[in-house]
């Protein structure tokens, strides 16, 4: 949650100060909105590869917790069989 967070506010920071720079810089409009398109193009792919990592990753841990889970499920199954014998 924490490193979601983070990023969100990353990628929210930087936007901002992309725009900000942009519309400071001696251009014409055309160009400036020309530039902010692009740029705005380019972090809506950035940040839609980040969450495809993460939620890659995501998947990951899921599956290694229900992988230990049925484990630890097995183990106890084990363990109250032998003791009911």
């Amino acid at each position: 949650m924490c490193v979601s967070r983070f990023l969100t506010g990353f990628l929210v920071g930087g936007a901002v100060g992309a725009v900000v720079g942009l519309l400071l810089a001696p251009a014409s409009g055309e160009e400036t909105r020309e530039i902010i398109a692009d740029k705005s193009e380019e972090l809506y792919r950035n940040t839609e590869d980040s969450v495809k990592e993460i939620q890659d990753k995501a998947n990951i841990v899921i599956d290694e917790i229900q992988q230990k889970g049925d484990e630890l499920l097995g183990k106890i199954q084990d363990m109250l069989k032998s003791e009911q014998a």
